[in-house]
């Protein structure tokens, strides 16, 4: 339970706090972020492809943003989202992350991210007693004050470790913050990879109808590395994802991924069916967590088409070869009425 009562909580929403400034978009972070989410399209790492691809500058991924949590992008006052819920980091679980774009995130972009505690509330589990549930929205601005991208998270805290099913990422969005030197083991991606190909993407709704499958991303035996890999791209070093005795502390097996990195994972499918430029929104749903020697495969489908708005929204799923649900999710895309 939070050290605060949920009085108190509830009281705090709505309040707002600057959480991220001069957040500089940088082509090398971007390429590292890229290959952390085992991502092989060339458009985050060549400028001369991403030019040809119709954009002014490289693009990052659906889910760079996470990069804003490097302490040099946080005003001096602020840790985590910039509230004090009192909640215990070790028991702080990720549950639901999502975005909506008005456009793609660019290199050369400065963003500003303003956070909103959206909403606090509580409810009883049966695996994790009573679960305190924080609603967090940042908008992020570029520097001409234009909203590029929001970003909505919910932390739960619970009463102790829990088995998977009501969440992922212990600690994720209040961790503890301890350091590591994450970032310096190269994940190999194959640029020849066909989703890079950008003649393979669906750009017309007349292209599309509810239930066609969408293209599939899939990463075999994840290691260590992986995680710590993505923790220094991401900014995200909680070190439940890479110390075993801390994991094991707190109640875990052992050590397990970042949901954010499954979500990264998940991402690769709707830009590589798509292009990152139509996509209007992206969001998932943590259902259980990923461990070393997993593989993972993110897959997606159809669900609803709106032909007059060229609309197109497909349900999103990373699950284990054995069948096990990692997330689920949902995001929509805008594409040409042509024939």
């Amino acid at each position: 339970m939070p050290s605060k009562p949920l009085s108190e909580l509830e009281a705090m929403v709505g309040e707002q706090r600057v959480t991220v400034e001069e957040f500089r978009i940088e082509a090398g972070k971007v390429e590292e972020f890229a290959r952390a989410i085992t991502e092989p399209n060339p458009i985050f790492r060549d400028e001369d492809v991403a030019r040809e691809a119709g954009y002014e500058a490289i693009p990052a991924p659906l889910t760079y943003t996470r990069v804003g949590r490097f302490p040099r992008y946080r005003p001096d006052d602020v840790e985590g989202y910039g509230f004090d819920l009192g909640f215990e980091p070790e028991y702080v679980l990720h549950g639901e992350q999502s975005y909506e774009y008005e456009r793609p995130l660019l290199v050369g972009d400065v963003l500003t991210g303003t956070t909103t505690l959206a909403d606090v509330y509580q409810r009883d589990s049966r695996r994790a007693g009573t679960m305190t549930f924080a609603v967090h929205e940042t908008a992020y601005r570029d520097e001409n004050d234009e909203l590029v991208l929001t970003e909505r998270a919910t932390a739960i805290e619970t009463e102790g470790a829990v088995d998977d099913g009501d969440g992922d990422d212990a600690g994720g969005e209040d961790g503890s913050g301890a350091s590591a030197n994450g970032g310096t083991d190269v994940i190999d991606v194959d640029p020849s990879d066909s989703s890079a190909d950008p003649e393979s993407r669906v750009a017309a709704v007349s292209e599309v109808e509810v239930g066609d499958p969408g293209p599939t991303a899939v990463v075999e035996d994840l290691e260590r590395r992986h995680f710590a890999t993505y923790a220094g791209a991401s900014g995200d070093f909680n070190p439940i994802h890479y110390d075993e005795p801390y994991a094991r502390a707190a109640g875990n097996e052992r050590v397990f991924g970042q949901g954010m990195f499954t979500a990264g994972v998940a991402s690769r499918v709707v830009t590589d069916w798509f292009g990152l430029e139509r996509i209007d929104s992206f969001g998932v749903r943590f259902q259980s967590r990923v461990f070393p020697g997993d593989t993972i495969v993110a897959t997606g489908e159809v669900a609803d088409v709106d032909r007059d708005d060229g609309t197109v929204a497909v349900d999103i799923a990373v699950e284990t070869p054995e069948g096990t649900t990692l997330l689920t999710g949902r995001s929509s895309a805008t594409l040409s009425s042509g024939n």
